[in-house]
């Protein structure tokens, strides 16, 4: 049978159709593809660490807080710094009542004065005193001398006959009887002298404890006005406007933020890797901060456990007060593996299929990979160190599963 023109066309086209296809086909698994190096990303292969993290949250706290004590029991008169402020050395945060302490310092100052005059009558009538005894000593003296100069007279009388041994007798025994008095008067005299030292003395000391506590309370007074002992920031104020507190009741708290910590939670089902010392890497945009975990609360809040953690760069500028930041507390981990940076190009599930540049071509590798986390992949099999596994930055779909792949300049 002669078939048409028509019938012919009809079954030639559909054929060279195909016979084109199978060309393409066979072209494209003979002739590699090609690819611009400026199109693709290059990643070493390494030795390094990988670790699993376990992923929680924290929240940056000051490592040192100040606490600042109420100096004295009194009210809160005014907060001029609420919790939040940044302070400087010398500002002040809180003011308290003072009129009750001022009231006091004028008590004081009134009763040192009144002392003060007791202690200067007290010098006068010393000084009165001593000259009223000395007088008296001085009077014994005088009639002791007057009664031995009788007593020469009456003895020079008693040899010519001019008067009785009687009268000697007894001016003798006047004369022992003035000097017992003489040394009686001495000892009374040396008595209420000390007597008026002791009380100078007491007056003095009183004075000084009463000057002492007047500078306590000066002092005080000008704490009444709390400030901030260093630069920083407020982290609480515990009580109110209006409000009472008592003497050394702690007031403010206050950081002076120069060294961090980070307060870290995760869920209770996770509580197995929390454990003191562990290491934990705090996540500040790109950087890593390394830290290990500190105290771990053994209570259970919310689901939740709570910790500690220490910082080995406490001060890193990056770090903010009570600002909220991502935890990695390293779980299962490879010492000295093979891993590869983690550009998150892959699908969830890590391919097991990669491509190595090796002298301007792109081959292909089957990979098998182990722990993982944001940063790196661990390499099990399929890669050497030091080779480059290279990436088209549309994503491996523009390989289509070529087992190489032309890499042009």
């Amino acid at each position: 049978m002669i078939l048409s023109k028509k019938q012919r066309l009809m079954i030639l086209i559909p054929a060279g159709i195909l016979v084109i296809f199978v060309l393409i086909f066979i072209l494209r698994r003979i002739i590699p593809k090609a690819i611009k190096i400026k199109d693709c990303i290059t990643l070493n292969v390494e030795q390094g660490n990988v670790y699993e993290p376990i992923v929680a949250t924290g929240t940056v706290e000051a490592e040192n807080e100040v606490l600042i004590r109420s100096p004295y029991s009194s009210i809160v008169k005014q907060i001029i710094k609420e919790p939040g402020a940044r302070v400087l050395k010398g500002d002040v945060i809180l003011v308290m009542e003072d009129e009750m302490i001022k009231e006091e310092i004028d008590k004081l100052n009134d009763q040192l004065e009144l002392k003060r005059n007791t202690l200067e009558k007290n010098k006068l009538n010393e000084f009165s005193t001593n000259v009223d005894l000395n007088y008296s000593e001085e009077v014994k003296k005088l009639n002791i001398t007057s009664l031995k100069s009788q007593l020469s007279d009456e003895e020079q009388l008693l040899e010519v006959g001019g008067i009785s041994p009687a009268k000697i007798v007894k001016t003798k025994q006047e004369i022992a009887l003035a000097e017992k008095d003489l040394v009686m008067l001495k000892q009374k005299n040396s008595i209420r002298l000390k007597q008026l030292k002791a009380e100078e003395q007491g007056l003095n000391l009183g004075i000084k404890i009463q000057e002492k506590e007047l500078g306590d309370k000066i002092h005080i007074l000008d704490k009444m006005r709390l400030t901030a002992p260093s630069n920083g920031i407020i982290l609480s104020v515990s009580n109110k406007v209006g409000e009472k507190i008592e003497k050394d009741n702690i007031l403010i708290r206050m950081s002076d933020l120069s060294t961090f910590k980070i307060a870290g939670s995760v869920d209770d089902k996770l509580a197995d890797y929390i454990k003191t010392g562990k290491r934990v890497y705090v996540v500040i945009d790109s950087e890593r901060l390394a830290g290990n975990i500190g105290n771990v609360t053994p209570m259970i809040e919310n689901s939740k456990i709570q910790f500690n953690v220490h910082l080995e760069e406490k001060n890193n500028p990056k770090l903010i007060s009570n600002q909220n930041l991502v935890l990695w507390v390293v779980g299962n981990e490879a010492e000295n593996t093979l891993r590869i940076r983690n550009l998150n190009l892959f699908s969830k599930e890590v391919p097991n299929v990669l491509y190595v540049l090796k002298n301007g071509e792109a081959i292909r590798r089957e990979i098998i990979t182990g722990i993982k986390n944001p940063d790196y992949i661990q390499v099990l099999s399929g890669l050497e160190a030091g080779e480059k596994v290279i990436i088209p930055k549309q994503g491996m779909s523009a390989f289509r599963n070529s087992s190489s792949v032309v890499i042009n300049n």
